[in-house]
């Protein structure tokens, strides 16, 4: 299993990391270029901030449901056969 999809897996299970623990979890020394990899794939991961109760912020990533919009545009730029 790649350390990709065993991040994928995780996302898929719900899970929201932040590139930290992507790095310390995984041994992915860059965070960013995995979820670039899985976002050219096809999976809608966004990137999210967080602010705790003592007011500093985290960014996680999460997998989400792509809205009509992205779908569109897709549909749009790529044509009907990129959904066939």
């Amino acid at each position: 299993m790649t350390n990709t999809s065993r991040i994928l897996d995780a996302l898929m299970s719900g899970e929201e990391l932040t590139g930290k623990q992507i790095t310390a979890r995984f041994g992915i020394a860059n965070a960013r270029s995995a979820i670039h990899t899985l976002r050219s794939e096809g999976f809608p991961i966004y990137l999210n901030k967080h602010t705790d109760t003592k007011g500093r912020v985290t960014q996680k990533y999460r997998l989400g449901k792509a809205s009509r919009k992205v779908v569109a545009a897709g549909y749009a730029a790529l044509g009907a056969e990129a959904f066939a």
